[in-house]
């Protein structure tokens, strides 16, 4: 999978590389292996924005579905041209060994915020990513909006390799930084019911202190509802907050598959789209 990882991102950092740029990022890519390489590629890795940009790119439909073909899960549409050529070449870097893992981490401890951002992105294709769960999970809870959105959104690691209490507090941190919810992966195959008792706690926690509950929130309690995150849900969607909650919970109640939302439908007269 690396071979073809690194096939598939090189070419959409050549595809918007002006020719100066794009010779530069094809030496940075054929560095010889050894002490003496890895510190060229370290260099590389450093000076990709002066060297690329950090413009967007431009992703079509093509592209996105030929990311899911060689990963499956990997969803490359917020990636920025110099987080793509940093990922390249520490593909290109790792070989076939497995001491990329360590690599990660030793330039992890010195990177920027933007260096750190790519790193993230791009555990899906890393080979050994396995003992990068760690590293990760240090990434969510910093509270860093680009590093974890990095990790949280469009992006399948979490998903993959996140226990379940690890998966459930990355989703409530997401709601405390108000990211959205919609762009992580696999958020409805890992729905638990310990994360729903978590959010309905929260909602009620807003809810005492008289501030807002974060939209996202709901989509999420109607996944796994349970008694208390029905009748959150039913608060919500009757008038307890703004009219974007009440529309939001009105769609959790719609898209859930609990008998007991069905009866809250009916006496709040809330329809159920057809499904086409």
């Amino acid at each position: 999978m690396r071979v073809e990882a690194l096939r598939l991102v090189r070419g959409w950092v050549e595809r918007v590389s002006p020719p100066d740029a794009a010779a530069w990022f094809a030496e940075a890519l054929a560095e010889p292996g050894g002490a003496a390489g890895e510190r060229a590629s370290d260099r590389a890795f450093a000076l990709a924005p002066r060297r690329l940009g950090n413009a967007g790119l431009r992703l079509d439909e093509a592209d996105l579905a030929q990311a899911e073909r060689v990963r499956p899960g990997l969803d490359p549409r917020d990636w920025s041209l110099d987080e793509a050529a940093r990922i390249a070449i520490l593909l290109a870097a790792a070989g076939e060994g497995t001491a990329l893992p360590a690599r990660v981490r030793r330039l992890a401890r010195t990177a920027d915020l933007r260096e750190t951002a790519a790193l993230m992105r791009g555990l899906p294709l890393y080979p050994g990513a396995d003992d990068l769960v760690d590293l990760a999970r240090t990434g969510v809870r910093s509270g860093i909006a680009p590093v974890f959105d990095a990790i949280a959104l469009r992006n399948p690691f979490p998903a993959e390799r996140f226990d379940e209490g690890s998966w459930n507090q990355m989703i409530l941190k997401a709601l405390f930084m108000e990211r959205p919810l919609r762009p992580v992966h696999g958020l409805e195959r890992r729905a638990n019911p310990a994360l729903t008792a978590m959010l309905v706690d929260y909602a009620h926690e807003r809810w005492s202190a008289g501030r807002p509950v974060p939209h996202a929130l709901w989509h999420c309690v109607g996944m796994v509802p349970d008694c208390r995150g029905l009748e959150a849900l039913e608060r919500a969607a009757t008038g307890d907050g703004e009219d974007g909650g009440r529309h939001a919970a009105a769609e959790a109640l719609r898209a859930c598959r609990d008998p007991r939302a069905a009866e809250i439908r009916a006496r709040l007269r809330i329809g159920v789209p057809e499904r086409g």
